[in-house]
């Protein structure tokens, strides 16, 4: 339905929020595809310098649509490669930041891990229920989530398929914050606003050096983070950051 997907754009933050109530937004390929494309629009847009996924009050998403997978054949799935979606959204070059009340489950738990920072209302659940029903996360449960919080407590949620609270969630690093549920969307959005405020292309260049750090050993994360340091002082807006601190005023960013 077109009505279960908005996109708006609020100073310089472009939000999409996820509105399937009927199937507490389940994740079926069509409304996927319509995600990414939604979250790509505002990734590309010169007047959007954060992003914000949004979900409701009781799910954040609920995972796959099961009725649209249940009797797929692994050739079928093998050559739509759906899972792919999610990479394309962890592929985003803006910040993306979740705001997530309720449940986090199965596929809907790992497009929050494709997300830069999770803001977590006290109401928020995160399970990969998916062994239960025959199959294993698919969309980064395993990858991304050991990453972050370590293989233990990864083969604890895969293996039994347990919920963590957000207060547990905030304890192991998984969010970045936890706040009461009618703060939720607020929080997150101000932490999008001060995103917004800094230099675009620091903050880029910033999100893929701490992206990157899980991926490789730390000599070359170093040197990647040192490259990427003084590239930035090739940029219009090192000079005017720099400036305007001296100055006692606030800078004027413009992503150059």
């Amino acid at each position: 339905m077109a009505n279960d997907l908005t996109t708006t754009v609020r100073g310089a933050t472009g939000i999409v929020r996820m509105e399937r109530a009927d199937s507490l937004n389940a994740l079926s390929g069509e409304f996927m595809n319509r995600l990414v494309a939604a979250l790509r629009a505002h990734d590309e847009s010169p007047d959007v310098r954060c992003l914000l996924l949004v979900g409701q009050a009781r799910a954040f998403a609920t995972g796959t649509d099961i009725a649209e997978v249940a009797e797929a054949s692994a050739v079928d799935l093998l050559t739509r490669d759906p899972l792919a979606r999610w990479d394309e959204v962890a592929a985003l070059r803006k910040p993306l930041v979740a705001c997530v009340s309720g449940f986090a489950l199965g596929s809907g738990f790992e497009l929050a891990l494709t997300c830069d920072l999770i803001i977590a209302a006290e109401s928020a659940r995160f399970a990969l229920p998916q062994t239960g029903l025959g199959i294993m996360p698919g969309a980064g449960g395993t990858q991304r989530l050991a990453r972050r919080v370590g293989p233990a407590v990864t083969m604890d949620l895969v293996l039994t398929g347990r919920a963590l609270s957000a207060r547990e969630a905030l304890a192991l690093g998984l969010v970045s914050r936890v706040v009461p549920v009618e703060n939720c969307e607020a929080e997150a959005l101000a932490v999008c606003d001060e995103i917004a405020r800094r230099a675009p292309l620091a903050v880029r260049l910033a999100k893929e050096a701490v992206r990157r750090a899980a991926e490789m050993p730390l000599h070359a994360g170093l040197a990647l983070e040192r490259q990427a340091y003084y590239t930035l002082f090739a940029t219009d807006d090192q000079k005017e950051g720099m400036r305007a601190f001296l100055e006692r005023r606030p800078p004027v960013f413009v992503g150059r």
